[in-house]
């Protein structure tokens, strides 16, 4: 039997999230037919219909789905059918209240809204078993199904339920993680502290509020018990459609972007066979271009290869406290964009702009002007787009430089009582990430524990203030080799378990960089220190600092001014064949860019393409060509060496390639 699970479609499949049940059924014709006028190739069916699939418990009613998925296929569209899972039914509720979820201050949430359960009900588990099964059953061999879609955005709005539900299967989840050794739990959540020791386990509760500041690795094991427990309800759906069709793709869409960190997609994307993302811009973001970039790569990184763009927007969202329209052009540089980085779908939330519901003035691929709007023609042009781009399908991305990622990490750094409330970690990383991208320099994310960093010329770890023995002796062994390696302040500090690696700062990375930190000294908001030595006149920074001794490094900044002058702020370490890196504060956004550049520079990583500021290069490697793709986000336009076949417009390509003001050039190379 053939477990050879791919999307049964031709070139970049192209679509959204279809809701014909919102509309009388005349409109569905004309649907269709506007479907195959704008390209559309597949659509995503059934997300939120589980009280029209089930109107009473155990009694379904498919007609209506029947009848859509019957319709998609006579004209050529494929389906992504989804589990109903997210959204739960009035009846429900109505007979299990013992599955509404509790939040940290006791409150019961009430129904009226999607996601409003708890992800440990055992009745809601059922439920939900039981209506994937019926569809699994009735739609396994349609012809119209190219994929199943597990359930909704797991964790979007119930990534946590406090109840008395919750904390049995949280005391379940540590049993296992601790081997039913309670001893060994209470050392590692340290409850020495505090008088917090426990002696049995029906006396550990889940981290509801309380007066001060809870125990952090209570919180950090809530956050992976929070992770596990959504995964399993998602791996119980996928077994259930995969029994019915074995052979049919299953996916579900994970939420890689700036506001969402309830999930460890690391432990997620082996359990998937197709993975999936949705990715919103944020309004108070400006220059979302660079959020696009690096959540396509981690999505990349997280598939190995290319995944599916399930959800962004073609214009407004309707969930921010201001929903801007996007600009002329940004919606297609935004779509292409995203392939660039890897994806080999692009889907909208939604076909058909709702008139009623909590949705109402979220935009669609057909708004609610119809098919004289702006919005539409960028929809067909986009659909023409992605069929002139079909070849780029299935090829990958090129990296010389990994940087590290970890959600266990990231958890940890924003929990509270640090000494500094202002570190963030995606901004972390972002600051990092950017000065590499503005290059046109390829990046993949790893986890700390990758055993295969030797493929990198270059390895950052902007931020890991958690991080295990392993991890930490993997990412030496890397430098050891002759990788070189560059780390931010505030990382290694903790063992897995949040626990302070003592002797001197930065922890787990005291030997591998060459130096030891005795004190710490934070930096108020709006507070900057002035740097000096082998960085830009008038180089600043802020955040951070602290009192480095160098125990065989070398300076190459230090501090300018206040109460570390003269001490290390950036250090260089030769360890082993390699070389280790050390940024102990954070640098102004210029003097970080000539770091970084410097540090790639000496590593021997190159650019992958040469670009005029404001234009984003990209680069997919296929088996007989490459992409180059360049994005103008400066809205200038420019003249870019290049030699093949520009692919949006067919035309032979000889010496340089003409990118448009604020649009997009794809270059096939041949090999």
């Amino acid at each position: 039997m053939s477990t050879d699970r791919r999307l049964n479609l031709p070139g970049i499949a192209y679509g959204g999230d279809y809701n014909p049940e919102q509309w009388p059924e005349e409109v569905w014709a004309e649907d269709v037919r506007l479907m195959r006028e704008a390209g559309v190739t597949m659509v995503s069916v059934g997300i939120f219909s589980w009280a029209l699939l089930e109107p009473t418990e155990g009694v379904f009613e498919f007609s209506r789905m029947d009848r859509i998925l019957d319709l998609l296929h006579e004209n050529g569209i494929g389906a992504d059918l989804a589990t109903p899972t997210a959204a739960p039914p009035a009846w429900f509720f109505k007979a299990y209240p013992g599955a509404l979820p509790v939040d940290r201050d006791g409150r019961r949430l009430w129904p009226g809204s999607r996601q409003t359960f708890c992800p440990s009900s055992p009745a809601y588990r059922r439920a939900a078993l039981r209506i994937a099964g019926a569809l699994a059953e009735r739609y396994a061999d349609h012809p119209a199904v190219v994929m199943w879609h597990v359930h909704n955005e797991y964790g979007c709005h119930n990534d946590a339920c406090y109840c008395d539900t919750s904390a049995a299967a949280f005391r379940t989840w540590l049993r296992a993680k601790y081997g039913d050794d309670l001893d060994a739990l209470n050392h590692a959540w340290g409850t020495a502290f505090w008088s917090q020791w426990y002696y049995a386990w029906d006396q550990i509760l889940p981290p509801r509020a309380t007066g001060a500041v809870p125990n952090p690795t209570h919180q950090l094991d809530w956050r992976r018990f929070c992770s596990d427990e959504l995964l399993s309800l998602c791996t119980a759906e996928r077994e259930v459609l995969r029994r019915a069709a074995p052979d049919t793709p299953a996916t579900t869409n994970f939420m890689v972007m700036r506001t969402f960190d309830a999930l460890d997609y690391w432990r997620w994307a082996p359990e998937l066979d197709i993975l999936s993302n949705d990715h919103y811009l944020m309004s108070d973001d400006p220059e979302a271009e660079i959020d696009i970039a690096l959540n396509g790569d981690l999505m990349r990184s997280l598939a190995g290869g290319p995944w599916f763009l399930m959800e962004h927007s073609t214009g407004a969202v309707n969930w921010q406290p201001v929903n801007r329209a996007k600009r002329p052009g940004e919606m297609r540089r935004n779509a292409l964009a995203h392939v660039a980085h890897g994806a080999d779908g692009i889907a909208f939330f939604q076909w058909r702009a709702a008139k009623a519901g909590a949705e109402q003035w979220h935009s669609a691929m057909l708004p609610h002007t119809g098919t004289g709007s702006a919005v539409w023609r960028d929809v067909v042009q986009l659909g023409d787009d992605l069929k002139a781009l079909a070849e780029v399908r299935d090829s990958t991305g090129a990296a010389q430089v990994a940087v590290v990622w970890d959600w266990d990490a990231r958890w940890a750094l924003e929990l509270p009582a640090q000494p500094s409330g202002e570190l963030r970690y995606q901004d972390l990383v972002r600051d990092w990430y950017t000065p590499l991208w503005r290059a046109g320099v390829g990046i993949d994310f790893v986890r700390p524990g990758d055993p295969g960093l030797d493929r990198y010329k270059l390895v950052l770890v902007p931020s890991l203030y958690l991080v295990t023995e392993a991890a930490a002796a993997n990412l030496a062994r890397y430098t050891e080799r002759g990788g070189t390696l560059a780390v931010g302040f505030h990382s290694g500090m903790v063992d897995e378990n949040g626990h302070v690696l003592l002797g001197g700062y930065p922890g787990a990375f005291r030997d591998v960089l060459g130096v030891l930190t005795d004190e710490l000294f934070p930096l108020l908001p709006g507070e900057r220190t002035g740097l000096t030595g082998e960085v830009p006149p008038g180089a600043t920074a802020d955040l951070w600092s602290e009192r480095v001794g160098l125990a065989g490094a070398q300076a190459v900044a230090s501090y300018a001014d206040g109460p570390l002058a003269g001490l290390p702020a950036v250090t260089r370490h030769q360890h082993g064949s390699g070389t280790a890196w050390y940024l102990a504060t954070r640098p102004d956004r210029d003097t970080l860019a000539a770091l970084l550049h410097r540090i790639s520079r000496e590593a021997g990583v190159t650019p992958e393409h040469q670009a005029p500021a404001g234009i984003e290069v990209v680069r997919r490697r296929g088996t007989e060509a490459d992409y180059l793709f360049l994005i103008d986000h400066a809205g200038k336009g420019a003249q870019v060496p290049a030699d093949g076949v520009e692919l949006l417009t067919g035309t032979p390509v000889t010496g340089t390639v003409t990118v448009p003001p604020g649009g997009v050039a794809v270059v096939r190379e041949a090999h």
